[in-house]
């Protein structure tokens, strides 16, 4: 494909400017068959994994369908998570800026009434169902000219009982509309709202391509906020890791780590979004070398590495769900290697840390870390316990063993961009 391929696709010049900023010349498979759909004004109905560019398969369009001038919000983005929720913000500013638009992010757990400021402001609103809803019923934010309507995980938002929040949402919404449906499943239930929720859709499917499997060890270790960075620099300092990507959940505190792991003499780089793109380019190839063989890097800017040879996975921060969870340690393990997968866990996480590795049947490896699931008790100690076993880092359903004896568990990682897919043995695709 052309290195202008978001321009054979329709985007606006200002558009392609900003994603080439970011280092995004062409077009994933899912945004080859969404972009131009959703600029001709059509409902789509895209079945495809977590981790394919749905992202930008919406928010390409979404940005160039909408004007500084028009109301406020324009558009709607629902998501399931607030995690999600700014995943999304962080990579479609850059390109919502480009075209003097503003976007906002609005979900449980943060302060709501500078939440209902930026979402007044927001041409573009992306929101989990209950905040969405308590902002509505102060009046901060009236739906009745969005014209523009995303439902991002849809599955994912049914799963977590957000059925009538969303059809409550969904009935403020104008009739005339268009809607974007994102799904990695197209269920009977899933389905069945797809189809209440769009007129007249496109639909699209974009399975997962088959993909190498990757053998990971998973680690959990039990922190305290006064052992974390000892915990990291233990890590760091193991003599027999090879090149290691750390995750943390903040372009700040991506830069704080880096300036605290300087301070033990370890030499450690950032990658994040307000790094200029020479930045990024120049960090990502020492990095790529092994000049460098520690990268710190939040979610969103870990999607531009694309590196064969990391030994090791750090989860800082721990991640906010199952997907990111395989997202991040799908990093390694790859082109048949062995990879290492760690998670640091403060007490007050661990019952949905506990969660997630139940979901990816890594009870036992969490189990050993000494962290309890239950409800934590403020003198406990973290002890710096760490589980050490072979297992998976799928994405649903229960992990194949690897055919190589002693039990390991084996998930799928994508060669060009890292994001791991479980499958069994006897599927011939990837999928959720």
């Amino acid at each position: 494909m052309s290195s202008n391929a978001f321009a054979d696709l329709g985007a606006s010049r200002a558009v392609v400017s900003a994603l080439a900023e970011r280092g995004i010349d062409s077009a994933f498979p899912v945004q080859q068959l969404v972009v131009p759909d959703a600029l001709a004004g059509q409902d789509v109905l895209v079945k495809s994994p977590t981790g394919s560019g749905k992202t930008l398969a919406f928010g390409v369009p979404l940005v160039d369908l909408i004007e500084a001038e028009d109301p406020r919000p324009s558009a709607l983005v629902l998501v399931p998570t607030r995690e999600l929720a700014g995943q999304i913000v962080e990579e479609l500013r850059p390109l919502a800026q480009a075209r003097a638009l503003s976007i906002a992010a609005v979900y449980g757990g943060a302060g709501i009434e500078k939440q209902a400021k930026l979402a007044r402001r927001a041409h573009i609103l992306v929101a989990t169902p209950g905040r969405l809803e308590d902002l509505m019923a102060r009046r901060a934010v009236d739906l009745s000219r969005t014209r523009i309507l995303i439902l991002d995980e849809a599955d994912r938002m049914l799963d977590m009982g957000f059925r009538p929040p969303v059809d409550r949402i969904v009935s403020k919404l104008p009739k005339k509309r268009q809607t974007l449906f994102f799904s990695a499943t197209l269920d009977a239930e899933v389905n069945r709202v797809a189809q209440a929720y769009t007129h007249g859709a496109r639909v699209h499917e974009h399975a997962a391509p088959r993909e190498q499997r990757a053998d990971v060890r998973h680690r959990f270790v039990a922190v305290s906020g006064d052992s974390k960075i000892d915990a990291l620099v233990r890590e760091l300092r193991d003599d027999e890791r090879g090149l290691t990507l750390v995750f943390v959940r903040t372009k700040r505190g991506a830069d704080r780590l880096v300036k605290r792991l300087r301070g033990h003499d370890l030499e450690v780089l950032a990658m994040h979004g307000d790094k200029s793109q020479a930045q990024r380019e120049k960090a990502l190839a020492r990095f790529g070398s092994g000049s460098v063989d520690t990268l710190i890097a939040t979610d969103v800017a870990s999607r531009g590495i694309d590196v064969d040879d990391i030994t090791h996975v750090i989860n800082f921060d721990a991640p906010g769900d199952r997907d990111a969870y395989v997202h991040r340690v799908g990093r390694t393990g790859r082109a048949g290697k062995t990879g290492v997968g760690v998670t640091f866990v403060a007490p007050d996480q661990a019952h949905d840390i506990g969660r997630i590795a139940s979901s990816l049947s890594l009870q036992s490896e969490f189990a050993e870390s000494g962290l309890s699931t239950g409800p934590v008790s403020s003198g406990r100690s973290s002890g710096g316990r760490s589980s050490n076993r072979r297992s998976s880092n799928g994405r649903s359903g229960r992990p194949s063993t690897n055919g190589h004896g002693g039990g390991g568990r084996t998930y799928s990682a994508s060669p060009s961009s890292g994001r791991g897919r479980r499958r069994s043995p006897a599927r011939s695709g990837g999928g959720r």
